[in-house]
């Protein structure tokens, strides 16, 4: 009962024909669905941006999505507009079992900071709860799968293990963006932090 899955941003924005599609997003959905029979917890996040986001390169007069910016918390990439509150893009892809969630996390709402993690913003001091909900439930144990690798699922996994959490990350449940080599620096430090990659 220790040991929960988390499931990072599998949402129609992140998968083939959304506002930041990831390559073979949507191939990770059966796998992670079968995975969920072997938790006792399953936990969601879900990207929730208000319209007119800070991190949307939109935002920014000159700039272009995926350029970098600096912000009051550090450096941030800007992205195409994506995930926006209550619409079809920041709806779960439709195959994905959302039925077998214990706990829905939703992230990036404040408009002024992004928040890639499931447990911080991007201050990496404001917390999104997780943390207090699986020390309630005395879960020490973590697995993650979803989108993106590189992004999202690292950030997630690199606090968690900061946390003391034992942390997995399933990267064949996972697909990432790759910008300008963000994959092997994702890599490098979540096993840096004693986070395991497996599949």
């Amino acid at each position: 009962m220790t040991h929960a899955l988390i499931v990072i941003d599998v949402q129609n924005d992140f998968c083939p024909g959304g506002a930041l599609a990831v390559a073979g997003g949507d191939e990770i959905v059966p796998g992670i669905n079968a995975l969920m029979s072997e938790f006792a917890a399953v936990i969601l996040t879900q990207d929730w941006h208000p319209a007119g986001h800070s991190s949307f390169a939109s935002n920014h007069a000159g700039k272009a999505p995926f350029e970098v910016t600096g912000m009051p918390y550090g450096p941030q990439v800007l992205w195409p507009d994506h995930c926006v509150q209550g619409t079809p893009g920041a709806a779960f892809h439709a195959g994905l079992d959302t039925d077998r969630a214990d706990m829905i996390v939703r992230k990036g709402y404040n408009p002024a900071i992004d928040s890639y993690s499931a447990f911080f913003e991007n201050d990496h001091e404001t917390p999104t709860g997780l943390h207090g909900y699986l020390q309630t439930r005395g879960i020490d144990r973590l697995t993650m799968a979803g989108l993106a690798t590189d992004f999202c699922v690292n950030f997630s996994a690199v606090d968690a293990a900061r946390l003391g959490y034992d942390v997995t990350v399933r990267t064949d449940l996972c697909r990432a963006i790759d910008l300008d080599g963000s994959l092997a620096a994702a890599v490098d430090g979540m096993t840096a932090a004693g986070v395991t990659l497996a599949g």
